[in-house]
């Protein structure tokens, strides 16, 4: 065959057959792609970093009153060893976005498995009992402070290491196992934090179990991870990975009215799903349901939301509906969330309640993976740290806000036979009310006004076939190509 002979042929690309009339120098980029069975590897150590972070997040919140006894502080003291990952996410956010775009996937994952490392064995050598009583909180505070500094190095990696990586079909399946592996750690702090701390003294244990494996994965990103990218790139837009600068990626972000859209929009969804997660036990416990009951539901929430990540993960990197999924699904995650706002009021209502955390978890919490992939789509050549640490930053602030607002909105009853809350019983019904009233107004935002193209799609189109063709075109020609004799 003549070199620069056009050929009608069908070539596969990942798992599709993909008709286009190409040229040879077009056919040979096509199958210069390659994927390496490496990416495997550092998507576990990823998964694993993502999940040790969410564990050491979460340590104490299960176990609070055992907690507040050892370090001999308040309660108010313990919550803040989680909310420093909030304060301290904030601000670094707009570093480590710069860090991952700019000094790369490997230095930025090593790092923060370094600073991972430390903080759990800073907070176990705090505890241990040749430590002053007074200086144990500091030093856990200190341990918690540089987790809380690692997690947004490994937050913000999915999609990066997604785009470097994966190929375009399969893309949306790694970005959901890496983002899925947080949630993940989250319920096992839950289960492991209660199980191990039954009594005071037995915090150091606790601390250590967490501590051991920050080793070992530590160990396996500064030696597993021996570059950013793959020898050769396993698709166009990673081939032509034409980041913008940090500066003027922000600039661009600000003037894309449907990124500004998905940023409102999915930000507001992680302040609701934050504040469910955090105010749970303390809505449920004012009907009389216990706490084991609402450690339930937390659980059921997150096991739905990941099998629903798993499955939509799966369908986006087939049919490439990213709008189409999130769009349904942030639809049916208000309808969820009013259907929890009532039944959580009622007594009595079990099946109801856990029915309604179930849907909750699986038609909000799966779409995460999905809007992180949509981001990218609709602001590249953006980098894809910039436009998914935006939406994480967005997030984190709507949560302060919403967290403040709901609290205040509480009232204090002073009969409440049902209650298991203890002395302190509050009215979540105007809270609730409102927490339902931001989930549709910003779906209905998203549904009506957010559209966009698919520009890392299209890209990778124009850079592996030229440029772009209708399927009318594609169809013509193949019609004419099967019309012209054949020759040997």
């Amino acid at each position: 065959m003549d070199g620069g002979a056009e050929t009608s042929s069908e070539v596969q690309t990942g798992s599709s057959l993909v008709p286009k009339t190409l040229t040879s120098n077009n056919l040979e980029k096509l199958l210069s792609f390659k994927a390496y069975r490496r990416r495997w590897l550092v998507l576990m150590v990823l998964c694993l970093l993502n999940c040790s972070n969410a564990t050491i997040w979460l340590t104490f919140a299960p176990v609070a009153d055992q907690s507040a006894q050892y370090l001999k502080v308040t309660l108010d003291d313990i919550n803040w060893l989680s909310l420093v990952f909030m304060v301290v996410a904030i601000p670094l956010s707009f570093g480590t976005t710069w860090m991952l775009d700019t000094l790369g996937l490997r230095i930025s994952l090593i790092l923060g498995s370094w600073l991972n490392m430390f903080g759990a064995l800073l907070r176990f050598f705090g505890t241990i009992s040749v430590v002053s009583s007074d200086v144990r909180y500091p030093l856990v505070m200190l341990g918690q402070t540089m987790g809380a500094i690692a997690q947004p190095l490994i937050i913000f990696t999915p999609t990066k290491l997604a785009a470097l990586w994966f190929p375009e079909n399969q893309r949306a399946t790694a970005n959901m196992i890496a983002s899925m592996s947080n949630p993940l750690g989250v319920l096992l702090a839950n289960i492991i934090s209660p199980a191990l701390a039954t009594t005071s003294t037995r915090i150091p244990i606790l601390l250590l179990a967490y501590a051991v494996p920050t080793c070992f994965i530590c160990f396996l990103a500064t030696v597993g991870i021996r570059s950013s990218t793959p020898p050769t790139p396993p698709s166009a837009s990673a081939e032509c990975s034409s980041s913008e600068p940090f500066k003027e990626g922000i600039k661009l972000l600000l003037r894309n009215k449907a990124y500004l859209i998905l940023l409102l929009s999915f930000g507001s969804g992680i302040g609701i799903f934050t504040c469910f997660s955090t105010l749970l036990e303390q809505i449920l416990c004012v009907k009389g349901y216990t706490n084991d009951f609402a450690g339930l539901c937390g659980a059921l929430f997150i096991i739905f939301g990941t099998f629903g990540a798993a499955l939509f993960g799966l369908y986006v990197d087939k049919t490439k509906k990213f709008i189409e999924v999130s769009k349904i699904n942030m639809s049916f995650t208000s309808l969820a969330g009013i259907a929890f706002s009532v039944v959580a009021l009622m007594p009595q209502q079990k099946v109801a309640v856990a029915a309604t955390c179930s849907l909750f978890g699986f038609f909000g919490f799966s779409i995460f993976p999905v809007v992180m992939e949509l981001s990218v789509e609709c602001s590249y050549p953006v980098g894809e740290a910039i436009s998914a640490g935006l939406l994480f930053v967005s997030g984190q602030v709507l949560s302060v806000i919403y967290m403040i607002l709901l609290q205040s909105l509480t009232t204090r009853l002073t009969d409440c036979p049902l209650s298991t809350c203890g002395d302190a019983v509050f009215s979540w019904r105007v809270p609730l009310m409102l927490l339902s009233a931001l989930s549709c107004f910003f779906t209905c935002v998203f549904v009506l006004f957010f559209h966009t193209r698919y520009r890392r799609l299209e890209a990778e189109e124009q850079a592996t076939y030229g440029t772009k063709q209708s399927d009318s075109s594609v169809k013509d020609q193949q019609a004419l190509t099967a019309e012209q004799p054949t020759t040997n």
